[in-house]
């Protein structure tokens, strides 16, 4: 091995590291490779500054160096091989002393396997081009079972990657530029996007949880109709959040969401069709779409939360709406060159209230059957039907949160609100064949014989 002109080190040392581990193949742009040139000149930059070292310096100094953890740029390697500083040494001397001299090179057979012969090589990419889309696992089985390599041979799996990237083999379907534009609605509520954002931890009985941040934007003012941090990101919290956007700013003409399981639930298609709203859901991993609300949930991240010193999720939320409506609201957007409540405001004609009952749009379905005691199983709680609905498939229209109000439906027709179960009045009410329920009511007489201490009466007793 030629050393470097007044460089002196141990003869044991040389040979024992090659140079640092060759990169695979990588095109590395223009600053990268700077970048790593002007580590190189920090490592080699006391060899060759110096004017003159002892060879005992020369050793000490080579020595300290490859003993040190380095932060290699590009590389997860921490250590340096006294064989690979030399060789920078070398380089930089050879080259005249310019920052270039230390780019890191690309192999010389770049895109070529050489694990494999030429033949498999035109064998696989032909392959790959008749299966541009499967993986890549799937082209080397696919390769052995019709025997296009011969047995003995293995195809490793870094190896035909590279050889399938170098010929510009990979992500094909995706190698064509994207036709996106920039868009806004002309109308406030014409469009809403939304979506949900993980947020800080908070305080939630003495342990911490944590947030999770339902916003929606309006597309053609950037005003946002409701925003609220929840402790989880279910269907139940998104339909919260959208109902109160609802009340406070209107209905919108077409929601934005993304592909996550609350946003393709059918509970959440049917509201949205039932409000004349078309529900519109991005591609998947292709957030671009609703840059808008990814945009404000960057602004709450560098803007809002940096300054919120409260704990729990209720101090999070006021300080939430205030910062919206103090300071979000009333600044001017450096898109749209006004204020988003102004922006709002001066096109308000536009604008869909949402209906008076919009509290029944959010009510679940179920089907159920009605049994033959006339009852319905409803969240583990009974409820009495009409007796003519016996034995008949129903829909029942309930929320969670108010058990008291089911409404019952048969054919789309409905049949009002079903009665809860009480086992204690049931207990005093006589059937009948003509279907009139008879109440058993205490009788004046006094005990005699085997009388009961009940009389019958009937519904139309007068």
């Amino acid at each position: 091995m030629n050393l470097p002109k007044g460089v002196l080190v141990f003869p044991q040392w040389v040979g024992v590291h090659q140079e640092e581990h060759k990169r695979k193949e990588v095109f590395m742009d223009e600053e990268k490779k700077k970048q790593i040139a002007v580590f190189r000149f920090g490592v080699i930059s006391d060899f060759v500054n110096r004017s003159s070292m002892t060879r005992g310096e020369q050793e000490r100094l080579l020595r300290e160096k490859c003993a040190k953890s380095w932060h290699i740029p590009c590389s997860t390697r921490t250590r340096l091989a006294p064989s690979t500083v030399l060789s920078w040494i070398r380089h930089y001397k050879e080259g005249g002393g310019r920052l270039e001299s230390l780019y890191p090179h690309s192999r010389r057979d770049q895109g070529q396997a050489r694990a494999i012969d030429e033949d498999t090589v035109q064998s696989l990419l032909r392959l790959r081009k008749e299966l541009i889309h499967a993986p890549v696992t799937t082209v080397i089985t696919e390769a052995h079972r019709r025997r296009l390599v011969p047995p003995a041979t293995q195809l490793p799996l870094s190896t035909v990657y590279r050889l399938f990237h170098h010929h510009g083999l990979m992500n094909n379907h995706d190698s064509l530029p994207i036709d996106r534009r920039r868009y806004e609605a002309e109308s406030p509520n014409d469009i809403w996007q939304s979506d949900i954002m993980h947020g800080p931890m908070v305080e939630v009985d003495e342990k911490r949880r944590k947030s999770y941040l339902v916003a929606f934007i309006d597309d053609m003012s950037r005003l946002i109709p409701y925003a609220q941090f929840y402790l989880s990101e279910t269907l139940d919290c998104f339909l919260d959040a959208l109902r109160q956007a609802l009340l406070k700013r209107g209905l919108p003409r077409k929601l934005y969401v993304d592909n996550g399981p609350a946003f393709r639930s059918k509970h959440l298609e049917e509201i949205t069709a039932s409000l004349g709203s078309a529900l519109i859901h991005s591609q998947p991993y292709k957030p671009q779409g609703r840059g808008k609300i990814e945009r404000w949930f960057r602004t709450i991240r560098t803007q809002f939360l940096p300054g919120f010193r409260g704990k729990t999720l209720h101090e999070l939320n006021e300080a939430l709406e205030c910062w919206i409506r103090d300071i979000y609201h009333n600044r001017t957007h450096s898109a749209t060159g006004q204020s988003p409540l102004k922006r709002f405001a001066d096109h308000m004609e536009c604008v869909r209230p949402a209906p008076k009952d919009l509290e029944d749009y959010f009510r679940k379905r179920a089907r159920r059957r009605v049994a033959k005691d006339r009852t319905i199983s409803l969240n583990s709680k009974l409820y009495e039907a009409p007796v003519y609905l016996i034995g008949h498939q129903v829909t029942v229209l309930y929320h969670e949160h108010d058990p008291a109000r089911v409404e019952i439906l048969f054919k789309e027709k409905s049949y009002g609100f079903l009665t809860p179960l009480d086992l204690h009045i049931n207990c005093r009410v006589r059937r009948d064949h003509d279907r009139y329920l008879t109440l058993q009511v205490p009788s004046t007489q006094p005990l005699s014989g085997g009388t009961l201490p009940f009389r019958s009466k009937r519904k139309d007793d007068s």
